[in-house]
């Protein structure tokens, strides 16, 4: 992998990352940009204990652009983009319309190819490694920075999940606080480590569900992927590397390599659901990492009892209809499925590419 750093006309950073050594990125950027000015700032909520970002200047950000107007395409005569170059393998950028900025953090932007009309799951194996290069080596950039607490690596994919870039693409937030759910996790974590003598809770979550085998999806060398017992939403698959890492910093070679594999696997499974004539199913795809901060208020917990793990899912619950955050969910977050997890699970294994 070959890395190469440089500005925006507005002076945020743009990075380039290519599969041969010998490319070269010294296109420069020649729109008339104004530097980027932002209003992120972080609340804490004092009932729930958790932090809420408010970010007004994203009112004005592109929304829903004609194919010919992208602006995570490559540049090409006079129409310029947020990429300078003609082509790209993974490009990265700071955000122009970021949530967090500042003392506030900082948001990405991680475009996974220049092919427009293509999908992460349309990827080869090495576009695949070389996206999950480029996550490995953002996350520890950006926890080098004195506001970073949690690097965030995620895809939002489809109209439905609330995309309003079409190109293939995803980010990454460097939160300056433990989000809720890692907090959530953590708090699990020190309880069980705490009543069992010293347990790893996510060792056990990971052995039970081998051991019932009902709702496994994909069980290969490095990897595993499941739905988990309490699903909370109709197709949700959790990936774990067999060997428990904090963070995408601490895979091995042998993991690296064999994830794009199984990766696009699940991708194209997902997009098998609900039938070959149904449109792209929408998801999120979300890397959970330990934080960087201190895990002091987790008595007990360090961040090597962490577990990396990718936890991907759907909105849509069948065809043609989708999972909506109602009273129950969205009021007292108590989530109710109308998908069995073992039912998901079955038809993610009827799915598999022959």
């Amino acid at each position: 992998m070959k890395k190469t750093s440089t500005r925006l006309a507005d002076g945020r950073e743009l990075i380039y990352y290519d599969a041969r050594d010998d490319a070269v990125r010294d296109a420069v950027d020649r729109r008339p940009l104004d530097p980027t000015v932002t209003t992120s700032e972080t609340r804490r909520d004092p009932l729930l204990g958790d932090s809420v970002a408010i970010a007004s200047h994203r009112q004005g950000r592109t929304y829903h652009p004609p194919a010919n107007e992208c602006p995570l395409c490559p540049s090409s005569g006079d129409r310029l983009s947020e990429i300078p170059d003609s082509s790209y393998d993974v490009a990265v950028f700071e955000n122009r319309f970021p949530s967090l900025a500042g003392d506030s953090g900082r948001c990405e932007v991680v475009c996974f190819t220049s092919d427009h009309d293509a999908s992460f799951a349309d990827l080869t194996e090495e576009q695949a490694g070389l996206v999950l290069d480029a996550w490995t080596d953002r996350t520890a950039e950006l926890s080098h920075l004195p506001s970073v607490e949690q690097v965030f690596c995620f895809e939002n994919r489809g109209a439905e999940i609330g995309v309003t870039l079409g190109h293939p693409h995803g980010q990454i937030y460097a939160y300056p606080f433990t989000t809720p759910r890692t907090a959530l996790m953590l708090r699990s974590l020190a309880a069980h480590k705490e009543a069992t003598g010293g347990a790893n809770l996510f060792d056990d979550v990971v052995a039970r569900e081998l051991s019932d085998g009902d709702r496994i999806v994909l069980d290969a060398e490095h990897w595993v992927a499941f739905v988990p017992y309490a699903a909370h939403w109709p197709y949700e698959v959790h990936l774990y590397p067999k060997h428990r890492v904090a963070d995408l910093l601490a895979l091995d070679d042998a993991a690296r390599t064999e994830f794009p594999q199984v990766y696009l696997e699940l991708l194209r499974r997902f997009d098998r659901i609900f039938g070959e004539s149904e449109p792209p199913t929408p998801y999120i795809a979300a890397w959970h990492q330990a934080p960087f901060g201190t895990l002091e208020e987790f008595e007990g917990v360090s961040r090597d009892d962490f577990a990396l793990h990718l936890e991907l899912f759907t909105i849509r619950r069948t065809s043609g209809k989708l999972k909506f955050l109602a009273g129950s969910e969205s009021g007292m977050n108590v989530f109710i499925n109308d998908v069995p997890p073992e039912t998901a699970a079955q038809r993610l294994r009827e799915v598999a590419s022959s």
